[in-house]
């Protein structure tokens, strides 16, 4: 599957205009764990390998990854993103890794238009990579790199309700065949990273649960309150640009929608990988 991923042949991206769908493309949450993921096999990855071959409704990818992260939101207008390495100590396979998807300025930019109309200010980054949050489910989801994909920044000061916003005034984007991924992850405490295969934390579990029973319910307003309701989630979390991609999605869902769970597993003792899936 990943012998594709070492051409960094661009595929030629016809010039996108932006129309009624109709079936709304996918709005999900990877909870995409370490960079090694992408070397490797789980759950998880089988999901978005079988996921992948069946976007029949999918023109596009726009991704949110806690990796870009920047003062202001930007928009990656770069025609042909680099693959970013944008981690440490892992295999040397993965640093050969490249993902060469290309992107789609025209359709960024209309991205811009739209978040103006919901009065949130965004800026053009023409020459912005693909982070590993970005690259490292897409090789799962979409190894052959044929759909265009662009990233949108999170930036520093984004609360979970300001990203929920965020995601409910991009989410007319699936109407048109544009599939809105936030990459992150559901627990994320590095401080305490164990062995890959240790026993998950109880305290992970707890947080988890907590956090798995409120999106089945659609508790949107409790969910932007997590780090005061939520057990355990300043541990959790010692800061939340991990969880911030879920409320991309959650925004972006629609509440008459099927929710598919890919319960996964945790990792590491702490790294918890379930993953949420809309409209597929």
């Amino acid at each position: 599957m990943l012998c594709a991923l070492y051409s960094v042949e661009y595929p030629q991206i016809p010039k996108f205009k932006l129309e009624k769908m109709t079936q709304k493309a996918p709005t999900c949450f990877i909870s995409h764990g370490a960079p090694s993921f992408a070397i490797e096999q789980d759950e998880l990855s089988d999901y978005l390998d079988d996921l992948g071959q069946s976007l029949k409704n999918v023109k596009a990818i726009l991704i949110v990854s806690p990796h870009w992260q920047t003062q202001q939101l930007e928009v990656m207008t770069t025609a042909k993103p680099t693959t970013i390495h944008d981690f440490y100590g892992f295999p040397e396979a993965l640093y050969s890794l490249q993902y060469p998807a290309s992107g789609n300025p025209s359709l960024a930019r209309q991205v811009i238009e739209l978040l103006a109309q919901h009065k949130i200010d965004a800026t053009e980054n023409s020459s912005q990579g693909y982070d590993h949050g970005a690259w490292v489910p897409l090789i799962h989801l979409l190894p052959k790199h044929q759909l265009p994909v662009f990233q949108i920044s999170l930036p520093t000061n984004f609360n979970p309700k300001m990203t929920f916003d965020l995601g409910k005034a991009i989410a007319s984007l699936r109407d048109e065949g544009v599939m809105i991924i936030g990459s992150g992850g559901l627990t994320h405490n590095l401080y305490e990273l164990q062995p890959k295969e240790s026993k998950p934390e109880h305290y992970i579990e707890e947080f988890v649960n907590w956090m798995d029973d409120k999106v089945k319910s659609k508790d949107f307003e409790q969910l932007v309150n997590y780090r005061t309701l939520a057990p355990h989630s300043k541990r959790a979390h010692p800061t939340d640009e991990h969880l911030l991609p879920l409320f991309i999605a959650l925004g972006a869902s629609d509440d008459n929608e099927e929710l598919t769970i890919v319960e996964n597993q945790i990792y590491y003792g702490i790294l918890s990988t379930k993953s949420y899936f809309w409209g597929v």
